[in-house]
């Protein structure tokens, strides 16, 4: 569910006034995760690694509390719940959008990733769950980037985070990512915070 809230209300009241006109109110931070722990449980145990990257994504990011509020329009929303999304490889030979419901229990995570990625790919139509504060993501596992900015297209302003091949060297395996937000929603600090939850959550896993 989500419901509009009155900015001067929240913690984001300054924010909310200083960037919701501003013409491009997206920050964009790097970091280089160390997924080694992800990947041997990835293959051990026959789970997808981009599946674990979007549940670690989603536990760290309900520790945020700043995750729960999303700039609207013109609106500032409250949101009860968070989703993950990830970008499907369809039948038709495209790309389609799919939104997973975060669940702290990996294994429902899991289900509701696998059931509904091949319903996407099946059908080439969207999934998307309009009630969710969504964090979109896009694993682009073929290639070597370095880092990615997002688009801003003035419709969405939803955290976004992308990153490319994973590289392993000396037996650790490391992953760079950028994740992009909007300044109303959070600050430098909150996004960082979370960027470190994410490692906390990867490793812990």
């Amino acid at each position: 569910m989500m419901q509009e809230v009155n900015p001067k209300e929240t913690t984001r009241a300054y924010a909310f006034g200083m960037w919701m006109k501003a013409p491009m109110p997206m920050v964009t931070l790097f970091r280089t995760l160390d997924v080694t722990r992800l990947r041997r449980i990835s293959r051990r145990r026959g789970l997808k690694f981009n599946m674990l990257m979007c549940w670690c994504i989603g536990k760290a990011a309900s520790q945020v509390k700043e995750f729960y509020l999303l700039p609207v329009g013109d609106r500032l929303m409250r949101f009860d719940t968070i989703s993950v999304n990830t970008i499907v490889a369809n039948s038709c030979g495209e790309v389609s959008s799919c939104d997973i419901p975060f669940s702290a229990d990996l294994k429902a995570f899991n289900d509701d990733y696998m059931q509904l990625t091949r319903q996407v790919a099946e059908t080439c139509e969207n999934h998307d769950i309009a009630d969710s504060m969504v964090i979109g993501t896009s694993a682009l596992a073929r290639y070597d980037i370095d880092g990615a900015v997002g688009m801003y297209s003035g419709g969405f302003n939803n955290p976004f985070m992308i990153w490319g091949r994973y590289r392993t060297r000396w037996l650790r395996t490391r992953l760079t990512v950028s994740f992009q937000f909007h300044h109303t929603q959070m600050d430098g600090a909150h996004a960082a915070r979370f960027l470190t939850l994410l490692q906390h959550e990867i490793s812990a896993l």
